[in-house]
């Protein structure tokens, strides 16, 4: 059962991981992107349909990524540019792609939030030959998709982007002192416009893993919350890859215990409330936490 419940959680993690990475990246680029929600369900969509529209999984990830790499260029002028509240901003664009998805169901396909289509190739589960038949070790990391690969090789390469990239420096100081930066002849707002646009293409492939790598159909909540629950795994993180991780990585092991308790008879409407109950308490204890510490410089 242990084996089972850490291979789920692995494979559920995928999604909040990547996208809490790139929203952490862009968060210290200087904007907190809350339409990652938005950009993890158009990717949803859009990989399914180019899945079975080509029987090719490459295809309809990268389709996902340049769709939420599109959503996330909009969104960065619209702050950027227009200076438009990025928290208000955010919460249009999540509205407005749910809505637009939800109109091309109902007027395309006839459907009512559920879409099912022929053809569609799943992304392939690699195994490795050794390690599978070790206990936990061949759960945790054998019979994964690419995007689970490539999102828990993001941690370190997002560690060694930051803290030894020229484009890693500019990044923090295009949050931190966006000033300082165009004096020295930076562009700050293309530094912005950049990571957000990474961000968008993060969130996509999240959401392509979602439909395409687990369920193989999109419904019009298949993200279910997830945009958020990575923007609570990155704050958990503190700017820092490797506990942004372990945030992501908790919030996981919680969504797949309560997948796991369905599946054992418990009232679902109880069990879908538990991730998003941990991530209250895990932000409640990280402000009490904070706020203490504040009281002991203070002392």
């Amino acid at each position: 059962m242990i084996d089972a419940i850490l291979g789920s959680a692995f494979l559920v993690s995928t999604p909040l991981l990547l996208t809490a990475i790139a929203g952490m990246l862009n968060r210290i680029g200087g904007i907190v992107n809350i339409a990652l929600e938005a950009m993890m369900l158009a990717g949803a969509y859009v990989a399914l349909v180019a899945s079975s529209a080509t029987q090719s999984w490459p295809v309809a990830l990268l389709a996902a990524a340049l769709t939420g790499a599109l959503i996330g260029l909009l969104f960065s002028l619209t702050v950027t540019r227009l200076r438009a509240n990025e928290i208000v901003a955010g919460l249009g664009f999540n509205v407005a792609i749910a809505g637009l998805i939800g109109f091309i169901l109902k007027d395309y396909y006839q459907s009512s939030g559920q879409l099912r289509l022929d053809d569609v190739v799943m992304l392939p589960r690699i195994d490795l030959p050794i390690i599978q038949d070790v206990p936990i070790l061949g759960a945790i990391l054998s019979d994964k998709d690419p995007v689970t690969w490539l999102a828990w090789l993001s941690v370190p390469a997002s560690a060694f982007f930051l803290t030894r990239t020229a484009a890693g420096l500019r990044l923090r100081a295009a949050g931190e002192a966006p000033a300082a930066s165009i004096a020295l002849g930076l562009r700050p707002l293309l530094t912005r416009d950049l990571s957000t646009v990474f961000a968008g293409a993060m969130a996509g492939l999240a959401g392509a893993q979602l439909s395409i790598g687990i369920v193989g159909l999109f419904t019009i909540g298949i993200s279910a919350g997830r945009g958020f629950i990575a923007l609570a795994a990155f704050y958990f993180g503190r700017n820092r890859p490797g506990l942004t991780a372990l945030g992501a990585l908790l919030f996981g092991a919680f969504d797949a215990a309560q997948i796991n308790l369905q599946g054992r008879g418990v009232a679902p409407e109880l069990v879908q409330m538990l991730p998003y109950l941990v991530v209250v308490a895990v932000l409640t204890a990280l402000g009490l936490a904070e706020r203490r510490r504040r009281l002991l410089r203070g002392a």
